[in-house]
């Protein structure tokens, strides 16, 4: 069994959301159909992929179900986290109730194999902008309060591995430590996937590589030429 991961698709199938992408970079183009073709090119039914966020324009529940349906209908077992664009985003009871090989992840974890696959949203992290508020603050320490419950789940799931999903990069590019890092090795994560940053200079502000032990992954879809990128394999039964 594989495990994949790719973040930030940004679909909008639904008739009533009008947002091309390709105004971000003719990249953009037809990206769908990119990640269609990558996705169908490299999953199989057994393997399982991580989608850590902004998986839909929709601001609405009922506009997001024609893209959660076309993820849906893509081979593997899809596991998804909450991104900041994702405003449709309903009850986790609700969501996890819709497809059988599509499971929402809030404040729990996943199990597939050997690995716990966790995390949460996040937030920006202090010192990566100049501008900085209390409500930054307020958000950064409940988000850093979800992820926890989310790493406890996966710390009591019996699991051999833990990877953590978040949507905002937990680390910029100078890879100084903060609270979000520092739940992350107390908990032994052993990768952490996410995405948010975009274009040619998506990899000036996040960190790509390992840091005291734990591996960080950018595969905000643009970054990893819209096609799922490996993270893991395991020979474990789901």
């Amino acid at each position: 069994m594989k495990i994949f991961a790719l973040s930030d698709p940004h679909l909008s199938m639904s008739e009533s959301v009008d947002k091309p992408m390709e105004v971000f970079g003719e990249n953009w183009k037809d990206h769908h159909k990119k990640i269609k073709e990558g996705w169908l090119d490299c999953v199989t039914e057994d393997d399982a992929v991580i989608v850590p966020g902004d998986i839909s324009w929709a601001l609405k529940f009922e506009d997001a179900i024609a893209d959660l349906a076309w993820i849906d209908a893509l081979p593997g077992r899809k596991i998804m986290l909450r991104g900041n664009h994702d405003l449709w985003w309903a009850s986790i009871s609700k969501l996890n109730s819709l497809f059988d090989n599509m499971d929402f992840i809030q404040n729990d974890c996943r199990v597939v194999g050997d690995v716990a696959i966790c995390g949460s949203r996040g937030w920006n992290i202090p010192g990566a902008s100049a501008e900085w508020t209390e409500h930054d603050d307020k958000i950064y320490a409940r988000e850093q309060l979800r992820l926890e419950m989310s790493l406890k789940a996966a710390a009591a799931s019996g699991a051999g591995r833990i990877f953590a999903a978040m949507h905002y990069p937990p680390l910029d590019r100078s890879g100084a430590s903060n609270g979000f890092t520092d739940l992350l090795e107390k908990y032994g994560v052993e990768r952490v996937i996410y995405g948010h940053v975009h274009g040619s200079d998506a990899r000036k502000y996040a960190f790509n590589g390992v840091k005291n032990g734990i591996s960080y992954v950018l595969t905000a879809c643009d970054q990893i030429g819209f096609r799922p990128l490996l993270i893991a394999e395991t020979s474990e039964d789901q």
